[in-house]
């Protein structure tokens, strides 16, 4: 990962510190000497569009490229985290399924560094790479394959607790921004506004790829088992969460209506790791006029693996995630398919300085948050 730049402009001046660490791929791709690369690199820096690009992952346009990055890269999930919640829920008056997910969860705890460990980390920052490919919006219900040329790029994860964080992710050239300040969570781009997420803050999705374990087990521990399943020849117990229609609604505006959003959680019943986070959203669109509703569904499942050992806690180090896109309804019926392969570079716990300036809205947000968002 490249974490500095050289300053082209001057001979005799300091290197230049990137915000985002970016694969040395992805550099010597943004132009064809050493030039363009820099005056690409300053305006990418600027969250300014560069140059020297055109619209990768079979995109059409720039906001189409944003909105699949935005889709696999900076997704939330539909239920708010409780950090202060106990890793431990009582028994009592349990379901079956529920108290067996309960089980497996604690056994999960033991298995990523046991309770104390997770809960002596009040923040956290990753460093990691990625690389992407996704296919056309193609017709018909044949399944979609990513294909054509991978993209490359870099993300910066900040974390306080699971209402306060920071994401930057910086993709061939283009750069999303995605945080939330413990009231509202955001997104915007280097091409697009700032946009707020309707509905109380959340985590990332991210988080949940092995990134987070404390966020995982609270997560799940309000989850039921619902079967057994193999990923890649690894036996799994299957945990299962719904989101309640209170939640769903927040969640919905006057011309959208999430239909459900369900979570899944695949633990290896070997090691009690998460191997595979997966869920899937259903969002119907009504129509201006007419009554031909459009709906949109997005299914998103990540494999993850790798784990080691930071200060104690046992962190997924890599994984995949594929992102499955299905629009379909008033005769429509198209899909495309986006993935992601990531790579964890850098894991730190308890970062010192890490105060609430560092999870504050883009200006812009705070100008717009008296309307409906």
């Amino acid at each position: 990962m490249r974490k500095l730049c050289p300053n082209y402009d001057r001979e005799d001046a300091l290197d230049t510190v990137l915000e985002v660490p970016i694969p040395e791929e992805m550099f010597t791709k943004m132009g064809n000497n050493s030039a363009s690369r820099w005056q690409n690199m300053r305006a990418l820096m600027s969250a300014q569009a560069a140059a020297d690009k055109s619209t990768p992952l079979q995109s059409k346009s720039n906001n189409e490229f944003i909105a699949l990055l935005k889709l696999v890269g900076s997704p939330l999930i539909p239920f708010q985290a409780r950090p202060d919640q106990p890793l431990t829920r009582p028994l009592k008056d349990c379901s079956i399924e529920a108290s067996t997910a309960k089980y497996i969860v604690q056994q999960y705890i033991a298995a990523i560094g046991g309770a104390l460990a997770l809960n002596s980390v009040k923040s956290m920052c990753a460093v990691g790479q990625v690389k992407m490919a996704a296919s056309e919006m193609h017709q018909g219900e044949d399944s979609a394959h990513a294909e054509g040329k991978s993209e490359v790029g870099g993300f910066v994860l900040w974390q306080k607790n699971p209402d306060l964080w920071y994401l930057e992710l910086v993709v061939s050239g283009y750069k999303v921004s995605a945080g939330s300040d413990g009231k509202v969570a955001w997104n915007q781009s280097s091409s697009q506004a700032s946009h707020a997420n309707r509905g109380p803050p959340r985590p990332l999705r991210r988080f949940f790829q092995g990134l987070d374990p404390r966020c995982t087990a609270n997560l799940f521990l309000e989850a039921g088992c619902i079967t057994e399943k193999k990923v890649n020849d690894e036996d799994c117990f299957v945990l299962k969460l719904e989101t309640d229609s209170n939640t769903l609604k927040a969640q919905s505006s006057s011309n959208t209506e999430i239909v459900h959003h369900i979570v899944w959680g695949y633990f290896s019943q070997r090691t009690g790791l998460l191997v595979k986070f997966e869920d899937t959203k259903l969002v119907k669109m009504k129509p201006i006029k007419g009554n031909d509703n459009v709906f949109w569904e997005t299914s998103i499942e990540s494999v993850v693996g790798d784990y080691r050992y930071i200060e104690g806690i046992n962190v997924a180090h890599s994984g995949k995630t594929t992102a499955t896109l299905h629009r379909y309804g008033a005769s429509h019926n198209h899909k495309r398919k986006i993935e992601e392969t990531w790579m964890i570079d850098e894991v730190d716990f308890n970062i010192c300085g890490l105060s609430m300036d560092c999870f504050l809205p883009p200006a812009d947000l705070k100008r717009e948050q008296g309307g409906e968002q």
